[in-house]
């Protein structure tokens, strides 16, 4: 196998391993200019050719991570269904301010 045949099928693995939408943690990233904080949490946007890894951070940054220089990992189904639970009770508090300022101006 060449060179070319050996990055296709792993940039192929990292797509069927990271889907869009799959949650990841980093750990640490290898990025002396600007890298993301360690611990930040996002949303994979797509995997490229080469295999980097697309995110979108929670943070609002859109840096990519690469397989190999970078640490991170995959949220673990408790954890994103206690970011679930934390993002439902965030809606349910602001809906209950939408409706006190209603009723206030009324």
């Amino acid at each position: 196998m060449n060179e070319w045949d050996r990055m296709s099928r792993q940039a192929q693995r990292y797509k069927d391993l990271y889907p869009k939408g799959t949650r990841l943690e980093l750990i640490s990233m290898n990025d002396p200019f600007s890298p993301v904080d360690e611990g930040a949490r996002g949303t994979v946007q797509f995997v490229d050719d080469m295999g980097t890894i697309h995110m979108q951070w929670d943070n609002g940054r859109t840096l990519a991570v690469v397989p190999g220089e970078d640490s991170f990992r995959k949220l673990t189904e408790e954890e994103l269904m206690e970011e679930n639970e934390l993002a439902e009770n965030e809606m349910s508090e602001d809906e209950e301010v939408e409706t006190f300022n209603f009723e206030q101006s009324m």
